[in-house]
């Protein structure tokens, strides 16, 4: 604050530059109020010829006096001086601590790898596992039926063509949004997809399907399975590859769907068997169709709007308001080719109980799912993994009780 005062010999005002502290300008304008009362009194008695008497306080006189001393300009002491360096200085020290906190700290080159890695991992769907689980069932499956009645499944085997289908599983993923990239900007679920968003290339989209391929493939290949087997997986790619064109071709895309992703039934009973027994395989492949046909409708029902706009066809669109009664149908040929198959390969009676359990998850899926609701579409379809894990129990139990 500065304090105007008025110079007696100049006649101009000059500027005090160092004032008093905010304590000491209340105490003055409480004392500038109290010689104003001071002198008015001070007037009054002198109007009338007589002091008033003093009551309480100092007189009137008194009080003048000290008003006076009180609005001579201030003069800054010492102590005031580094009072206010000291306040400047721990002001200076909070700012450069903010600023020291405030700084980001720096990013390792882990941190930096997973960053970059991110957008490739959900290129492959790897926060969404579900596919893996479905692809991998139909494998563990008839791997599980193919061994001897009374023991145990061949588990090396089973957890190495269940990791498999992982980079396989991404693969498909990678081939499907790279060919439906320009779909998918157009569809509000799918317009944030890597490819899509353009936070990944298509060249590099291409580069990373390369890398999912040749490992799966050297993982398939370093299981030494037989020929058989290995004759099967090169047949299963292209299965796999073509099945986004076929959104452009049919109605019917989900039973192609069905054709690769229950490929891993005819390839794990080659794996230990080193053959392919028809009256099994065949009713364990076509339920396994029907039931892809059953997940793979509900789940398409959640983008049936855009679908119908950019012109991609499905089994949701070509059944329409029939998809439950188609669904059923389904559904009781998915059961009815698993009791067949079970039946075929000499199960024991634990099978159906198990078998039993899973048709009844599946009607349970059929009979509540709500079309109209994307979200509810969704979880009936990641529900899936379940049923699968039903049917494999069925099997484990039947085989293993000779």
């Amino acid at each position: 604050m500065a304090l105007l005062s008025v110079s007696h010999h100049t006649g101009v005002l000059s500027l005090h530059r160092q004032g008093p502290s905010p304590r000491q300008l209340s105490a003055r304008s409480q004392a500038i109020s109290t010689s104003s009362q001071a002198m008015a009194v001070l007037r009054h008695s002198q109007h009338r010829g007589v002091l008033p008497l003093r009551r309480h306080g100092p007189s009137p006189r008194q009080l003048l006096a000290r008003s006076r001393t009180i609005s001579a300009p201030y003069q800054s002491t010492e102590e005031d001086e580094m009072t206010e360096e000291d306040e400047k200085t721990e002001e200076d020290k909070k700012t450069e601590e903010d600023k020291k906190d405030s700084t980001p700290p720096p990013v390792s080159w882990v941190e930096r790898s997973l960053e970059a890695a991110l957008p490739y991992a959900r290129l492959a769907r790897l926060e969404k596992p579900i596919g893996s689980w479905l692809l991998a069932w139909p494998c563990m499956w008839s791997i599980t039926m193919a061994a001897m009645p009374g023991t145990l499944p061949d588990f090396k085997l089973l957890a190495l063509l269940g990791f498999v289908c992982i980079p396989m599983r991404g693969a498909a993923c990678t081939v499907n949004d790279y060919i439906d990239r320009d779909f998918d900007k157009k569809v509000e679920r799918t317009k944030n997809r890597p490819l899509a968003s353009g936070v990944v290339t298509p060249t590099q989209g291409l580069y990373f399907l390369g890398f999912q391929l040749l490992l799966g493939l050297g993982l398939f290949f370093l299981l030494q399975l037989n020929n058989l087997s290995r004759v099967l997986g090169l047949i299963w790619l292209p299965l796999v590859s073509s099945y986004p064109l076929m959104k452009r071709l049919t109605f019917w895309p989900q039973a192609y769907l069905g054709l690769s992703f229950n490929w891993g039934a005819l390839l794990g009973w080659a794996a230990i068997k080193d053959s392919l027994e028809p009256t099994v395989l065949l009713p364990m492949y076509i339920a396994g169709i029907c039931w892809t046909l059953v997940y793979d409708t509900i789940y398409a029902h959640q983008d049936k709007k855009d679908d119908l706009k950019i012109g991609v066809k499905s089994t949701a669109i070509r059944f329409g308001d029939s998809t439950k009664q188609w669904i059923s149908a389904f559904g009781t040929a998915t059961i009815g080719g698993l009791a067949l198959s079970g039946y075929n390969a000499g199960l024991a009676w634990p099978y159906y109980p198990f078998l039993t359990a899973a048709a009844a998850h599946l009607a349970w899926q059929i009979s509540t799912v709500d079309l109209t609701d994307s979200a509810d579409c969704n979880r009936k379809f990641v529900s899936n993994k379940w049923f699968g894990a039903l049917v494999f129990s069925a099997i484990f139990f039947g085989r293993l009780v000779a």
